[in-house]
């Protein structure tokens, strides 16, 4: 009995860990990076199983998380950034957490995508009011592994291991969060550099007159 309360325990103490975690990256330079991962893990994607490329045109949204892993917390709950898609754009970024002890992935990093086949689907992740089942698990991707896959209650969520090694995780009891890129706070760009309107960073070429003496 002291042993399931103490499990419970942990747990709870993993789950408000993990939420601590912030949504979207807090600098510009973080963004970037994870964009870059994200279009490196749809691109590997692609590469591991061209079939894959059918629910990128079909979905109704998908959510890309690159590096989804193991964190240092007491419970050994896993964390995850990533982006969201609708229309063919990215609209926002999102966060993956898991407070489980039992990743199949045995603690290894892993890419996990998450394909919605409808619009109310895509909603229900946005309002944060999707978790998947305690006995939900992923489609492994490798070689015409999408070519039977299909939605279990409008999603369909594929992980692949580094280095497009084949990897099964445990995705029971996974939540999201959601912050669509309106909601992002705008960061303060370094010298020599300006926002545009979109967020994004430009730089400002220095002219000889204006540059420091040495």
């Amino acid at each position: 009995m002291r042993t399931i309360v103490l499990a419970c325990a942990l747990a709870s103490i993993g789950v408000l860990l993990l939420g601590g975690c912030a949504t979207a990256p807090k600098s510009a330079a973080g963004r970037t990076d994870l964009n870059a991962e994200v279009q490196t893990a749809i691109q590997t994607a692609r590469n591991t199983d061209p079939g894959l490329q059918k629910f990128f045109d079909t979905a109704s949204g998908y959510a890309v998380f690159p590096k989804v892993g193991k964190g240092a917390f007491v419970a050994g709950g896993a964390f995850g950034r990533g982006e969201l898609f609708q229309g063919g754009r990215m609209i926002g970024y999102c966060s993956l957490t898991q407070a489980t002890v039992g990743l199949a992935a045995g603690g290894a990093e892993y890419t996990e995508i998450i394909f919605f086949e409808t619009t109310d689907a895509v909603n229900k992740f946005k309002a944060g009011e999707l978790t998947l089942a305690a006995q939900a698990t992923a489609v492994a991707l490798k070689t015409g592994a999408s070519a039977n896959a299909k939605y279990a209650d409008n999603v369909l969520v594929f992980t692949l291991g580094e280095a497009g090694l084949l990897v099964e995780a445990s995705i029971g009891g996974q939540k999201f969060n959601y912050q669509p890129l309106g909601a992002v706070p705008p960061t303060a760009p370094s010298p020599g550099t300006a926002q545009t309107s979109s967020g994004a960073t430009t730089v400002t070429p220095t002219s000889a007159s204006s540059r420091t003496p040495q």
